[in-house]
């Protein structure tokens, strides 16, 4: 095992509307939303009613499956609504903010002097837990399981993605906090690239990793580093939330805001903004124009994030909103002009591959519709990883249980395979595919 890390294959996308290193505004909004859909493997159970007062910190969602995994609020204030959708299942609960930010003591706490127990049992109490992410299927974990390794990315490349550097310059003493404490639970590998002022961090092992997209993907870091087998469970935490869980040790208090990009063709002025998980998208008013309806509101990147519409809300796991131009028009001649210079072509179709360095105002058109699989290696030129993303989608769509587990279903979600979906000439869906397979893996093996 190298603790450098050159990965040959990826595509960086020329996206334009990358946000200038600066904080515009800090947003305080009237109502913050506690989504459980963030979580997957969660099964809420509601703590709360409408109309009780809550405090930063205070539980609002436990896990029927295991009660003592809580999601907690991120401000203080009042329940103002439970919201319900299809046979009352739980989407969102509605937190109206007070201003004042109340918080919850947990105690000032030295991990170094903690056990594992006293790590998880924080944790747990604060609502922390459910930032630690467990592969293979990428599910809230299980306080009882025993990870070979935690790990964590310290840079992000997605296109337009929020620079880790500036987002947590300041952060790097609780970032420290969070990894000594992760440390009690197992050993945590920090992949970071060259230069960074991560690697400065004690007590763990850390990976130099260079590349392309999506070099900075914890799942592709894992599967050179410590592939899981059958069996096997591997923990994840991203770097912005093992600051949170450092500031719950180094404050007593749980804190979750961060900077947040705002992004993409469609932003006016791309920038950052410091906010909380959660924050209505209508927040950030002042950096779209949706007068003619024809913005995507994306939490998370263009790639893998969720199209959560001007009504909805920041994932708990996202520092990056994405607005893009919801294309709806026909182009003339389509594919069959051999020019189109205002199109990105990964594979050298049009004459992009002559001007390297141009940004291209980029929608939501595919330009085409779905066909059958196309037999070649276009999946594996952008993707580095030693499986086989073909036969792995086509036995998710069969529903083979056993060529998944062949092909490599416990090393990935669907973010890995992202950038098979957007390089496919064939438009399949790849990772709603991955997601369906993942799915039936927990049913059928849980």
């Amino acid at each position: 095992m190298s603790n450098n890390i050159d990965l040959k294959k990826g595509l960086d996308i020329p996206i334009s509307g990358a946000a200038a290193l600066t904080v515009k505004k800090t947003v305080r909004p009237d109502v913050v939303a506690i989504k459980p859909t963030d979580f997957k493997g969660f099964i809420p159970r509601l703590l709360v009613r409408e109309g009780d007062k809550v405090l930063a910190g205070s539980p609002v969602l436990a896990d029927k499956k295991n009660p003592d995994i809580l999601f907690t609020s991120p401000v203080s204030g009042t329940i103002e609504q439970v919201v319900r959708g299809e046979k009352r299942k739980l989407l969102a609960v509605l937190v109206k903010a007070d201003g004042t930010q109340e918080s919850v003591d947990f105690g000032k706490k030295d991990p170094k002097n903690l056990s594992a127990e006293d790590v998880k049992a924080a944790l747990l109490q604060s609502g922390l837990w459910p930032a630690i992410i467990q592969r293979p299927y990428g599910v809230v974990a299980s306080p009882t399981a025993c990870p070979k390794a935690i790990f964590i990315s310290a840079f992000n490349t997605a296109p337009l993605a929020a620079d880790t550097e500036f987002v947590l310059a300041e952060e790097l003493s609780a970032i420290q906090a969070g990894v000594d404490a992760l440390a009690k639970v197992a050993k945590v590998h920090v992949c970071v690239k060259a230069g960074s002022a991560f690697a400065k961090l004690q007590g763990v092992e850390i990976h130099t990793v260079s590349g392309k997209h999506p070099a900075g993907n914890v799942g592709v870091q894992i599967s050179h580093i410590s592939p899981i087998m059958k069996d096997q469970t591997v923990w994840t935490v991203s770097l912005l939330l093992t600051a949170a869980i450092g500031k719950l040790f180094t404050t007593g208090k749980y804190d979750v805001t961060r900077k947040v990009a705002v992004t993409g063709p469609e932003a006016i002025e791309p920038s950052y903004v410091q906010a909380l998980p959660g924050i209505p998208v209508k927040a950030l008013s002042e950096y779209y124009n949706n007068a003619n309806a024809d913005v995507r509101f994306v939490s998370g990147d263009c790639l893998s994030g969720e199209n959560v519409g001007e009504d909805g809300y920041l994932g708990f796991f996202d520092n990056q909103v994405t607005l893009l131009h919801e294309e709806t028009e026909r182009e003339l001649f389509g594919w069959i002009n051999p020019i189109r210079s205002k199109q990105f072509s990964s594979s050298r179709s049009y004459f992009s591959w002559l001007c390297p360095k141009k940004k291209y105002n980029m929608g939501t058109n595919f330009h085409g519709g779905p066909r059958p699989f196309l037999m070649s290696d276009v999946y594996g030129a952008v993707l580095p990883m030693e499986i086989f993303p073909v036969y792995l989608a086509k036995a998710c769509l069969a529903q083979d249980i056993e060529k998944m587990e062949k092909f490599g279903i416990y090393e990935v979600l669907p973010e890995d395979l992202a950038l098979c979906e957007f390089v496919d000439p064939s438009k399949n869906d790849i990772q709603a595919m991955i997601a369906a397979g993942i799915d039936l893996m927990i049913k059928e093996m849980a």
